[in-house]
């Protein structure tokens, strides 16, 4: 019997991660769809700050893992529609410049912006989101390369912050009721 409990433990572990992997994917002609429509919205599950005084905190929490990794519960988006650019996410780091009294964390609705879209030799697209610099000072660039399983990694870059990445997963927006 004692021989058997490796190997369970092993199948288990196996198993457990097949799991995990098999959420949040699409197949890849829904993502085609959704990137050449402009119409998805980017869901972030993790944050991964790039400041290393936020990763010695997050170390130094007692039972902590040791990662600079920091899961995100709570609904952070980036809506892309073909007029409409609305961003809600968190923001650990240093800021150079900040504005007191109020939130400091990605929080903006434009309708001016470019999107440049490229697809690799591996079937990932790269889309580069460029918000008007009238209407957002402080935004360069919103970079999402997504996967062709629907899973996304995107990265932001502030003029005035250290630059933070993003990962988690695309899909579909969501059909709002009309009055």
């Amino acid at each position: 019997m004692k021989r058997h409990i490796p190997l369970l433990a092993l199948l288990g572990f196996l198993f457990f991660f097949q799991n995990c992997s098999s959420q949040g994917s699409l197949d890849s002609k829904t993502v085609d769809t959704l990137v050449n429509s402009q119409d998805f919205t980017f869901y972030a599950q993790r944050a991964n700050p790039m400041n290393y005084d936020v990763i010695n905190v997050m170390n130094s929490i007692p039972n902590s893992a040791s990662s600079n990794i920091l899961q995100l519960n709570g609904n952070y988006t980036v809506v892309v529609k073909n007029n409409m650019l609305d961003v809600a996410l968190p923001y650990f780091g240093r800021v150079f410049n900040p504005t007191y009294g109020t939130d400091n964390s990605f929080r903006f609705t434009t309708k001016n912006f470019t999107v440049n879209k490229s697809q690799s030799k591996k079937g990932n697209w790269v889309i580069r989101i460029k918000p008007d610099r009238n209407d957002q000072k402080n935004i360069d660039e919103i970079t999402i390369e997504v996967y062709k399983n629907g899973r996304a990694f995107t990265s932001v870059r502030s003029t005035d912050r250290q630059p933070i990445t993003y990962t988690g997963y695309i899909s579909k927006n969501e059909e709002t009721a009309k009055p």
